[in-house]
């Protein structure tokens, strides 16, 4: 009598004895299985979406105890700074998860913006992942009184842009595009971008050139490790023009270990065991290259407020060239000119240059939106305070990502590969099973 599988796929196969040929069965499976798995491994694993480099909740302290925590304002000398410029009547535009204006911190600093992702939902939980605010808290949190989060900039407003869905992501490079233009168009005279992905759009290189045309200074995260599948610094950190930057360890002239760097990285910011604001009301402690940006973006305002007739492409000249050298002398692929010096930034005599020294001139090659890396319905991109991922080829409809730290190869080339050892594999499993039943009738 046949028994019947559990998932009921039928009988089982009987060999000439009347006996299940359970051992030849599970030998072809097994083979199979070995070389499905060498085939994922060949062909790489699916890529999961890129994200903003989100906070990572790990207590939530009392407010008295928020301020004694931040340290990153003694090792970029605040206080110092505070004598020259707080950062009063520039705009800061915060594009991002959406920015909670009613938190004690950044009451009467949050401007009315835009929401992009759900505009109704916007006007009752203007930040749902908490991403937003913590960033606007580190560039414009309030100054009034010694609890709670201060900013590098306590004296600027935050414009608030939402491009990050509750999950913290985006999936179109697009819609930062139109959150950029938007940005300039309503006053912005500083652009920050905690997010990426690793693939270029020309949508966005377009926006961001009407950014620049337009004498804005924008700053982006060049992207964590852990939520990415590459080494390459993420887009749009490494457009010509932008302010790269990445993260540095607590109380060290180190890089931090999660950070992504590279030839595009322009400045350094501490990234680790910051405290920041936190959606409703709350506080959390954050790490990541999402939360180094918007202390260079902060800086940037302050020279803003000082300098209020200082063109973009000057402001840009004074950040790095008024930087604390870290490693090798000079620019470097780890630590960019190094650690952004905001006393230095506002006191220094650097003589004017007329043009922003990152940008290359170069068109992107598209005018308006168009269509941009990203439109493809299975994937995503977010930003860096929890994840971001760069985007993927020239022709590339949707945006991809590959484990940090694999090599770069074509698509098409690691299909083969894979193709041809899954043959191979195949072929094997199937003379090990012949040979085995070969060997059960020679023992009858």
């Amino acid at each position: 009598m046949c028994r019947k599988r559990r998932n009921g796929w039928g009988n089982v196969t009987r060999d000439r004895q009347g006996s299940p040929d359970v051992p030849s069965r599970r030998l072809a499976g097994r083979a199979l299985l070995a070389a499905a798995a060498a085939l994922a491994v060949t062909a790489g694993p699916l890529a999961p979406p890129a994200h903003a480099a989100p906070a990572a909740p790990v207590t939530v302290l009392r407010t008295d105890q928020v301020r004694d925590e931040q340290w990153q304002l003694a090792e970029l000398r605040a206080k110092t700074a505070w004598r020259t410029s707080t950062g009063r009547g520039v705009v800061v535009a915060v594009i991002d998860s959406g920015v909670d204006g009613s938190h004690p911190d950044l009451a009467g600093q949050v401007l009315p913006g835009l929401d992009l992702v759900d505009p109704d939902a916007g006007r009752t939980e203007p930040d749902p992942v908490g991403h937003g605010t913590t960033v606007a808290g580190l560039i414009a949190g309030r100054d009034d009184d010694d609890r709670g989060v201060v900013g590098l900039a306590p004296d600027a407003k935050i414009l608030p842009i939402r491009v990050l869905d509750a999950e913290n992501r985006y999936d179109d490079a697009l819609v930062i595009a139109k959150a950029v233009r938007w940005a300039v168009d309503h006053g912005a005279r500083v652009i920050n971008l905690s997010l990426g992905g690793s693939g270029d759009s020309p949508a966005l290189a377009a926006a961001l050139d009407y950014a620049f045309a337009r004498d804005v200074v924008v700053v982006a995260c060049t992207g964590n490790l852990a939520t990415s599948t590459t080494t390459k610094v993420w887009y749009p950190a490494r457009e010509p023009g932008v302010l790269a930057v990445t993260g540095l360890d607590r109380n060290s002239e180190n890089l931090w270990s999660g950070s992504i760097t590279g030839h595009e990285t322009v400045l350094s910011a501490p990234a680790t065991a910051l405290y920041g604001a936190r959606s409703r009301g709350g506080y959390w402690r954050v790490q990541g290259t999402s939360f180094a940006a918007p202390l260079v973006a902060a800086t940037a305002a302050l020279v803003r407020a000082r300098y209020p007739q200082m063109t973009a492409g000057d402001v840009v000249n004074r950040l790095v060239s008024t930087a604390r050298d870290l490693g090798p002398t000079g620019r470097d692929d780890r630590f960019g000119y190094g650690m952004v010096d905001p006393v230095a930034a506002l006191t220094t005599d650097v003589a004017p240059v007329g043009r922003n020294p990152l940008d290359d001139n170069a068109s992107p090659g598209v005018v308006g939106f168009g269509p941009a890396p990203g439109s493809g319905p299975d994937t995503r991109a977010a930003a860096a305070g929890q994840g971001g991922d760069p985007f993927g080829g020239p022709k590339q409809t949707g945006w991809s990502a590959r484990p940090a730290g694999q090599a770069e190869s074509s698509s098409p080339e690691r299909l083969w590969v894979g193709s041809a050892l899954f043959v191979a594999l195949l072929t094997g499993a199937a003379l090990m099973v012949r040979r085995f039943r070969r060997a059960r009738r020679g023992a009858v």
